[in-house]
C-alpha cells in the first residue's frame, strides 16, 4: 500500500502543486506543513511578476484543490521528526502540534479572536500588525480552522502558590471586563479583594518586566478589579447537590477556600469556628488598615452565600473532638485552624513583668475592638510582618514613641519591604542589629529593654547571615510595653493523645504535601497549622488542594493518583515570548497614599489603590509571557465549542513510496546589519513587510503609509542585494529580488500617483522571460529610477523622520547622499530553516548554505543523496514562482516513475 503513497514536505506553492500532480495520478498524498496553513511564502504577496497578477486569485484555487481532493491528506500545524525504511516501504513519523482548536468544529468566524485581549506582532504581516494569541494565519487560510499559540505558563503564574492565572486576568482588566477578571482569579482562589491587599506578591519577584525596568503591579492590578466588582451581582453557580457532609475546623483562608470549592461540588459543608466572628487570621491577625473589615465580610458573605452552614464559638477539643464530627456523620475533615500562639522569647523578666504582650494576642484584641493605648513608649521584638503590623497598631492607638528592634540588618529582614517603608515613614524607629538580653521593671511592671549590639556572621541554616553578640555593647531602651513578635506555632492541645495522628518536631500537623491529607485518612489538614506561620496565598492554596483531595477520597479514588497527577503538571517552564528590543521603559504607576501624619491618627486603609488610568498602563507593561493568557474568553463565545485547551501534541506514523521535500525558503534577518537601521527606524522595511503594506489583507488595508507618521511617501527607495552576494553573509544570488524590487515600485506608483521611486542595485538579472522588458516598463510607464551603486548606510533626520542613503554611484564613481521618506531593504532569502531538522530526519545532504544537496545536478536536479527521496523549489537553490512549480511538476512525475517501478 505505502508504494502508492508519497510524502510531500512543505505547503508552500511548489509542495501544492506536487501533491495535485500526483494526487490526480492516483497516488495518496501527506502533504506536512509546519505553519498553520498552506500557502507558503506565496500567500503573503500581493501581486506576481512579471504580469502584477493578483497572487491570491493563483493560489487560492490550488489550495482549495488541495484540501478537496481525496487523493490528499493535509497535516498543517505538522513536522517531519523521522523517515526510516527504504523506497517503497517508508515508516514517517509525524509531529501533529496541538491547536488547541478542534479542525472538525472551528467554523472559522473568528468570533475568538475578536474577544482574545492579547495582541502581537503579526508574523504573516512582517510584524506591522497585530494579531491575538488565537487567530486565523491569514484570511484566505487552508484550512479554514483558528490556532491558539501558547507557550510555557509566564513565570507570575508557576511562581503564584495558587496558580492564578495572572496574564489573563490582567489582560481582562486592560478590556475593562472586570467581572470576568474577578471570575477568573476565583477559579482559583474565592479571596480576591482580599489577596488584593494582604498577597506577599511572590509573582512580582519573577515578573520579567523586571528585565526591562520594574515588575507589573500584580497584586494591585488584582484589587483594581476586586474593587470595582459587586460579588452578589455575579452569575450564581449551577451546584449539584450531594449528599455527603465534610466538616471544616477553622474559618481563616484556608478553611474558606476548602469550603468554597466542597461547596461548588455540591458537598453539604459546615464550618466551625473558635472565634464569634469569621475569618481566622484575616480578622484577627492582620490590621484593619491593611485589610479593611467590610472587603472581608463581603468575600465571606458571597462564600457563605452558596449554602455553607457556620457554627461560631465552637472550639476543637472543648466542645467538640473529631470523633463527635464522625459521629455526626461527617464523611470527611477538614483542619484548618491557624497558629495561634506566639513564641517566647526566654530572656529574664519575660514572664514576671506586666507591659509584656503577646502580639497574635495584642492584634486579636485590637481587631475585635479593644482600643486602648498599650504604653506610650512601645518596643516591639521581631523583624517580620507581624512586627510592623504589632508597631503601626500602636502607633495608631495613640503611642508616643515605637520602636521595632530587630537582631538582622534591614537587608535580612523578612517584613515586605513596602511595610517597612510605610512603617518609616510614619515615625516608627526601626534598631537594626539588635537583641533584647533582659527586660528592666520597676515594682513589677516593665521599664526597659537592655538590648546588645550585633554584627552578622556566617549565613544560618536560613540562608542569613547569622548575628554575632559584641561584647560590652549593651544598652537600655526605656519603654513601659513590650511586645515580642519572633513567631507563632499552632495549639494542638486538641488533639491530646489522639493516636494515628501524625505531628512533627515543632508541633505541626503532618500531611502528605500534595493532597493534604494526614494520618488518619478521612481527616485532611492546610494552612498555618501544617506549614507553620506562613502567607495568605500559601494557605488559600492548601485549602484548594485540600479541598479537591477530599472530593476524591469522598468518590472513593485514591488521592495518591491526585498527588501524582499534580507532580506531572509541575515544570518551571522558560519557553517564553521573547523581550522585543525596542519596548518603551517605563516604570510602575503610583500608589496613592494619604500623608503619614494623617494615616497614624485613624485605621482608615492606607493604600488608596490604582487610578483607572495608572491601571490600564499597568496592563500595557506586561509582556505576555505565554502568548495565550488563559482568559479562556475565547472558549466563552465559541458557539461551536471548538476551543480545547486540553489538546495535546500527538505522534502520527504513516507509510510511503517516496518522499518529496519542498520546504521553501524563509527571510534573512537583517536586524545584524546595524548600517540598514531596521528595527531602529520605523520608515526601514523589509520587501516583505513592504508587500504586505501593499495587500488589501495586510496591516494597513493597502494603504501605502509611513509607519512613523502614517502619511503616504513621496520618495521611496529600494535597496538590493542586501545580506545576499556578500562575503560576510550570503554569497549566493537571491534570484527574485531584482523583479521583485521592480514589481514593488510598480505598484507603488499605482497605490500612490506621483510617488518617485529609486532602485539601488549591485547589476540587474534579469534573465528570465519577459524580465527584461519589465524593467524597461518600470522606467518608461512608472519613472522609477535605476541607481548601480554600493549603499554604505542609512542615517535618520531627526525632526521628520526622514531618511538618508550615503552610497557610492559606481557609474559616476562619486560618493552622494540622497534623501527619502522610506526604504525598502531586499533582503536575502535562505533555505527554510525547517531544512536541518528535515534534512536529519530523512538523512539527506545539505551544501554550506543549508540548500538541499541535488547530486545529478544538471541531468536529474530532482534527486538528493537519498534513494526515494526527491527535492524540488527553493529548497534546493533560489528561484522564482514559475520555476519552483514547474520543477514540483517535474519531481511529482520523478516519484510517480520510480513508485511505477518497484517492484
Amino acid at each position: 500500500m505505502s508504494q502508492k503513497t508519497a510524502i510531500v514536505v512543505g505547503g508552500g506553492i511548489a509542495g501544492i502543486q506536487a501533491a495535485i500532480d500526483l494526487a490526480n495520478m492516483g497516488i495518496k498524498v501527506y502533504l506536512i506543513e509546519r505553519k498553520p496553513s498552506i500557502g507558503g511564502r506565496m500567500a503573503q504577496l500581493d501581486k506576481t511578476f512579471p504580469t502584477n497578477d493578483c497572487a491570491m486569485c493563483i493560489l487560492a484555487p490550488k489550495m482549495i484543490e488541495c484540501a478537496n481532493h481525496e487523493n490528499i491528506t493535509l497535516l498543517t500545524y505538522s513536522e517531519l521528526l523521522e523517515v526510516k525504511g527504504k523506497p517503497g516501504n517508508y515508516r514517517a513519523r509525524i509531529l501533529k502540534k496541538a491547536r488547541y482548536v478542534d479542525e472538525d468544529k472551528c467554523v472559522g468566524c473568528g468570533d475568538c479572536a475578536q474577544v482574545c485581549p492579547v495582541k502581537v506582532p503579526d508574523d504573516f504581516n512582517g510584524g506591522l500588525g497585530k494579531r491575538g494569541a488565537i487567530y486565523k494565519y491569514f484570511p484566505q487560510a487552508v484550512p479554514s480552522t483558528y490556532v491558539l499559540t501558547r507557550k510555557d505558563r509566564a513565570p507570575c503564574t508557576l511562581t503564584c502558590p495558587a496558580a492564578i492565572h495572572v496574564q489573563g486576568y490582567i489582560q481582562l482588566i486592560g478590556q475593562e471586563k472586570y467581572t470576568e477578571a474577578i471570575q477568573l482569579i476565583m477559579k482559583h482562589l474565592p479571596l480576591p479583594g482580599v489577596l488584593g491587599r494582604v498577597c506577599p506578591h511572590p509573582c512580582e519577584a519573577k515578573c520579567r518586566r523586571k528585565d526591562v525596568d520594574e515588575p507589573v503591579m500584580i497584586r494591585d492590578l488584582k484589587r483594581f478589579a476586586a474593587d470595582r466588582v459587586d460579588l452578589n451581582k455575579l452569575p450564581r453557580p449551577e451546584i449539584k447537590e450531594r449528599k455527603e457532609r465534610v466538616a471544616v475546623v477553622g474559618s481563616g483562608p484556608a478553611g474558606l477556600t476548602a469550603a468554597y470549592y466542597l461547596r461548588l461540588k455540591g458537598y453539604q459543608v459546615t464550618v466551625f469556628e473558635a472565634l464569634a466572628v469569621l475569618g481566622g487570621m484575616l480578622r484577627v491577625g492582620i490590621p484593619d488598615y491593611r485589610l479593611p473589615p467590610e472587603v472581608l465580610d463581603k468575600e465571606i458573605d458571597h462564600i457563605l452565600s452558596l449554602g455553607i452552614e457556620v457554627q461560631t464559638s465552637k472550639r476543637l477539643g472543648p466542645d467538640f473532638g473529631l470523633d463527635d464530627l464522625k459521629g455526626d456523620g461527617y464523611g470527611a475533615i477538614f483542619l484548618g485552624t491557624g497558629a495561634h500562639v506566639g513564641l517566647k522569647l526566654r530572656v529574664p523578666g519575660e514572664n514576671e513583668l506586666q507591659g509584656i504582650r503577646d502580639a497574635i494576642e495584642f492584634l486579636r484584641a485590637v481587631n475585635l475592638g479593644e482600643r486602648r493605648i498599650p504604653g506610650k513608649r512601645v518596643v516591639v521584638i521581631g523583624g517580620g510582618n507581624v512586627a510592623i503590623d504589632v508597631a503601626r497598631t500602636a502607633l495608631r492607638l495613640g503611642s508616643e514613641e515605637v520602636s521595632i528592634v530587630y537582631r538582622r540588618s534591614r537587608e535580612e529582614m523578612p517584613a515586605y519591604p513596602e511595610e517597612i517603608e510605610d512603617a518609616l515613614e510614619e515615625g516608627i524607629q526601626i534598631r537594626y542589629l539588635t537583641s533584647p538580653v533582659r527586660f528592666l521593671g520597676n515594682k513589677g511592671k516593665v521599664t526597659g529593654c537592655e538590648c546588645i549590639v550585633n554584627q552578622l556572621g556566617e549565613p544560618d541554616s536560613s540562608g542569613r547571615r547569622r548575628p554575632v553578640p559584641i561584647e560590652g555593647s549593651e544598652y537600655v531602651i526605656p519603654c513601659d510595653t513590650i511586645i515580642p513578635a519572633i513567631g507563632q506555632k499552632p495549639d494542638l492541645g486538641w488533639a491530646g493523645d489522639l493516636s494515628g495522628l501524625e505531628r512533627s518536631r515543632q508541633g505541626n500537623l503532618v500531611v502528605n504535601p500534595d493532597t493534604m491529607q494526614t494520618s488518619l485518612p478521612d481527616v485532611f489538614a492546610a494552612g498555618d497549622l501544617v506549614t507553620g506561620p506562613a502567607t495568605v496565598i500559601d494557605a488559600v492554596a492548601s485549602g484548594r488542594r485540600a479541598g479537591e483531595s477530599i472530593h476524591r477520597y469522598l468518590n472513593g479514588e485514591d488521592p495518591e493518583v491526585y498527588a501524582k497527577e499534580l507532580s506531572s503538571k509541575r515544570h518551571t517552564g522558560r519557553d517564553w515570548r521573547e523581550i522585543e528590543e525596542d519596548i518603551e521603559r517605563k516604570g510602575r504607576a503610583p500608589m496613592p497614599k494619604g500623608p503619614a501624619r494623617e494615616r497614624t491618627v485613624s485605621f482608615e486603609e492606607v493604600s488608596a489603590g490604582l487610578r483607572e488610568g495608572d491601571a490600564f498602563s499597568e496592563v500595557q507593561r506586561c509582556l505576555n509571557c505565554g502568548l495565550c493568557s488563559e482568559c479562556y474568553q475565547c472558549v466563552e463565545v465559541c458557539k461551536a465549542k471548538a476551543v480545547n485547551f486540553h489538546q495535546r501534541d500527538e505522534v502520527i506514523s504513516v507509510e510511503a513510496g517516496a518522499v518529496i521535500l519542498a520546504t521553501g525558503f524563509d527571510l534573512y534577518d537583517v536586524s545584524p546589519l546595524m548600517e540598514y537601521g531596521w528595527g531602529k527606524m520605523k520608515n526601514v522595511l523589509t520587501s516583505m513587510q513592504f508587500e504586505r503594506m501593499l495587500s488589501a489583507s495586510g496591516p494597513t488595508e493597502g494603504h501605502l503609509v509611513r509607519p512613523s507618521d502614517h502619511m503616504e511617501p513621496k520618495r521611496l527607495a529600494f535597496i538590493q542585494c542586501v545580506g545576499s552576494r556578500d562575503v560576510r553573509h550570503k554569497r549566493y544570488c537571491s534570484a527574485v529580488c531584482c523583479m521583485h524590487s521592480t514589481k514593488q515600485a510598480i505598484l507603488a506608483r499605482e497605490h500612490v500617483p506621483g510617488i518617485r521611486s529609486t532602485i539601488f542595485y549591485m547589476d540587474m538579472r534579469a534573465s528570465g522571460k519577459g524580465f527584461q522588458e519589465y524593467v524597461r516598463r518600470a522606467k518608461d510607464q512608472y519613472e522609477v529610477e535605476y541607481i548601480r551603486s554600493r549603499p554604505g548606510r542609512i542615517t535618520e533626520e531627526e525632526t521628520n523622520k526622514n531618511l538618508l542613503i550615503h552610497f557610492e554611484d559606481t557609474v559616476k564613481r562619486e560618493y552622494r547622499v540622497a534623501e527619502y521618506d522610506m526604504i525598502v531593504l531586499a533582503q536575502a532569502l535562505v533555505p527554510s530553516h525547517n531544512n536541518m531538522a528535515v534534512a536529519s530526519a530523512l538523512g539527506v545532504e545539505l551544501d554550506e548554505f543549508g540548500f538541499v544537496v541535488a547530486p545529478g545536478e544538471p541531468a536529474d536536479p530532482f534527486v538528493t543523496t537519498r534513494e526515494g527521496i526527491f527535492g524540488c523549489g527553493f529548497c534546493q537553490s533560489p528561484m522564482d514562482v514559475p520555476d519552483a512549480v514547474l520543477r514540483a511538476s517535474a519531481a511529482a512525475a520523478k516519484v510517480a516513475e520510480k513508485l511505477a517501478s518497484l517492484p
